[in-house]
């Protein structure tokens, strides 16, 4: 792949961590990346059980002043935006300048040129087991569209 290209991926039925880490690859050797329908990611596990992790991430904030209280995304998009950032060293330029080549879209915006792929080894078709996608677990805390 030639440096500078744009890759289109598409998230539908892949499996979010996985997915993430292959576009953080991407992003690190110069490609710009625009990822769609990022709704339909799916995290594996029993429904029930990534609900509650979820809900206890949430959770989570200062004890000392709530402007201390990370940011926590209920938007599925943003969810998946911040699972790349964090497989980036943003601190570093070339992290931080790759996180500027990212766009995570929910569902595919018009106007987007070539025909989007779907990554190698990231299927949920994979999994032997339960799986939910994020527009699932986000639509019980108000996020999902």
């Amino acid at each position: 792949m030639s440096e500078g290209f744009e890759v289109i991926v598409d998230a539908q039925g892949q499996i979010a961590g996985r997915l993430s880490s292959l576009v953080a690859k991407m992003l690190l050797r110069g490609k710009r990346v625009v990822v769609v329908n990022a709704e339909k990611a799916v995290i594996s596990g029993r429904r029930k059980t990534v609900l509650g992790e979820v809900q206890d991430f949430l959770r989570i904030d200062s004890a000392v002043n709530p402007k201390y209280t990370p940011k926590h995304y209920i938007r599925p998009d943003k969810f998946l935006r911040s699972m790349i950032r964090g497989m980036l060293p943003r601190k570093k330029a070339k992290g931080a300048e790759a996180l500027k080549r990212l766009r995570v879209h929910v569902g595919r915006p018009g106007g987007l040129e070539g025909e989007p792929i779907t990554l190698k080894d990231t299927s949920a078709t994979r999994l032997s087991h339960k799986y939910t996608t994020l527009q699932e677990v986000f639509a019980r805390f108000g996020g999902g569209r």
